[in-house]
């Protein structure tokens, strides 16, 4: 009695590069081919099994994992594969496809283009050829994967991401001179992604919603999730660092945020508790207060209408003791008191010296924009000197990428602080006055009915760097920089204000000459923006 053959087969096409596509061997192609060869056999093709270009690794090996259970469900005795470096990527695929066959005498794998069929009846000559070519098409994996490690590393060393998708960024430029460029209607999103979360004032949560209603949409037009948006605003390449394999390549793309916004952000993604967590309350001074003694967060609860801030004392703290919302808020306003000039004329005359002082500032930045810029090409040098060391193998390679990467990285540092240098000579008039507007109205701001919490935490963040609850249940409250400085001569100034009013009316008294002798300013009024000197107002 004769057995009648079981003719199912199954289809196994896998394309592992876009050249391998353009060359004819797109997916399309292979299954045409197989079919064809199906049909002229008379086998009944069960399923085909596709694997594009794009797939992963992981993906391709899902994928050939899968196509083994299904014939192993089904007891199908086909496999019908263009090449053997279609089916096998290394030596332990051609292991467990050589196993398969030798479990079943009735199991056949055909390589159609190849005109060459593996089964328990190949010869010991052929079955030599099969393991050459399996072994050929791991060379051929190998090798194309070095390859490409080699060109992504060339392209990584020219500044430039080799591959992937960051959403604010689109690619343009020809094949194999592709570049990152901010993509004009997606960009803004990301700079105030980092902005909003840098303010205190936003949970991750938070800032997807409020992105989302804005318009901010993922490449398939979704809303970006909250994985997506940790990982973005903790994504050094959106100030221009590209981290690849854990190691950092300065990067040439235009980068959408400064370096000190992304950091601030990091410290900020990093602490244990953050602004927003609670749903009921959302507290104004949540997460802006810490404690003296222990460091941590001061806590926020509502009691009664009232709100009250205390350690917990995480940490070892013998402060157990509450304080009030409104003690805190008293003490706020006493220093925004004193940092507030009296009256429009003293804040005219400020501007107005402002202005001149200006000129000034020109000139200083010219001398230390030509310190830099010897600094600059001392650096360019060094790194000529000791790239012809290693050619000339005077020095190892390994020593001259340590060199290398040191004298490029204070290149970039020099190269950061003349941007710096451009933006606060432009921007030393704008910024003063605008610190000096903000101190005359910041009282205001922050006691108006109209005024957010998100408003108010803002305004509390630019013009104080700590706020700290002692034993005693008092506050110590510290400005930053700029605000300092304006709490220790604004009260001076203000104490002129009347000579600065007729001075003013009269047009009799000089911007830059002293209304009165107690105004002895001895440095910039915005000294977190600028360089300082010894020079005065007058």
């Amino acid at each position: 009695m004769e057995i009648e053959k079981d003719n199912r087969c199954i289809l196994y096409c896998r394309v592992s590069s876009k050249e391998q596509e353009e060359k004819g061997y797109s997916l399309e192609s292979q299954e045409k081919l197989l079919r064809t060869y199906a049909e002229r056999n008379g086998f009944v093709i069960s399923k085909t099994f596709k694997i594009s270009e794009s797939a992963s690794g992981k993906l391709i090996r899902k994928t050939f994992n899968e196509m083994l259970r299904y014939i192993k469900k089904r007891k199908i005795k086909m496999i019908l594969c263009e090449k053997i470096d279609r089916l096998t990527r290394n030596l332990k695929d051609g292991a467990v496809i050589s196993d398969w066959v030798s479990a079943d005498k009735t199991r056949e794998v055909h390589f159609v283009k190849e005109n060459f069929i593996v089964s328990q009846n190949t010869k010991a000559h052929e079955n030599l050829v099969w393991d050459m070519k399996v072994a050929i098409a791991r060379f051929y994996t190998n090798n194309l994967s070095e390859e490409v490690k080699k060109g992504q590393k060339a392209k990584l060393e020219s500044g430039w991401l080799p591959s992937g998708h960051k959403l604010g960024y689109k690619v343009i430029g020809e094949k194999g001179h592709k570049i990152y460029v901010p993509d004009p209607k997606i960009s803004p999103y990301i700079k105030k992604a980092f902005e909003l979360y840098n303010s205190g004032n936003y949970t991750i949560k938070r800032l997807v919603e409020d992105l989302y209603t804005e318009g901010l949409r993922n490449k398939n037009g979704n809303q970006v999730n909250k994985s997506t948006l940790h990982r973005l605003i903790s994504d050094p390449f959106y100030c221009g660092y590209i981290i690849w394999n854990g190691e950092e390549y300065d990067g040439k793309h235009k980068h959408i945020i400064s370096e000190t916004l992304f950091n601030d952000v990091q410290s900020k993604l990093k602490r244990k508790y953050k602004a927003g967590q609670l749903k009921k309350h959302f507290h104004l001074f949540k997460g802006l207060i810490t404690c003296a003694e222990c460091g941590c967060l001061v806590s926020w609860e509502t009691q009664k209408k009232h709100n009250y801030g205390r350690c917990k004392g995480y940490k070892p703290c013998s402060r157990k003791g509450y304080i009030r919302q409104e003690v805190v808020e008293d003490k706020v306003n006493e220093l925004l008191e004193r940092i507030k000039p009296k009256n429009k004329y003293v804040l005219e005359w400020i501007n107005k010296a402002l202005k001149e002082k200006n000129k000034d500032k020109k000139d200083y930045s010219q001398n230390t924009r030509e310190s830099l810029t010897k600094e600059l090409n001392k650096m360019d040098n060094r790194i000529d000197r000791i790239y012809e060391d290693k050619i000339d193998e005077i020095i190892s390679v390994e020593y001259y990428k340590k060199k290398y990467k040191e004298y490029t990285k204070k290149k970039k540092q020099i190269l950061v602080e003349m941007g710096k240098l451009e933006k606060r000579v432009t921007n030393y008039y704008e910024i003063g006055v605008e610190i000096h507007q903000l101190a005359f109205t910041a009282q205001e701001q922050y006691n108006s009915i109209k005024a957010t919490t998100d408003e108010r935490r803002t305004l509390l963040n630019r013009i104080f760097s700590e706020i700290k609850l002692n034993e005693d249940r008092t506050i110590d409250i510290k400005y930053t920089p700029a605000f300092e400085f304006l709490s220790e001569w604004m009260p001076k100034l203000n104490a002129t204000s009347e000579l600065l009013k007729i001075g003013y009316n009269n047009r009799k008294t000089d911007a830059l000459a002293p209304a009165h002798p107690i105004w002895l300013g001895d440095r910039d009024s915005n000294p977190d923006c600028l360089d300082q000197n010894q020079e005065s107002y007058h």
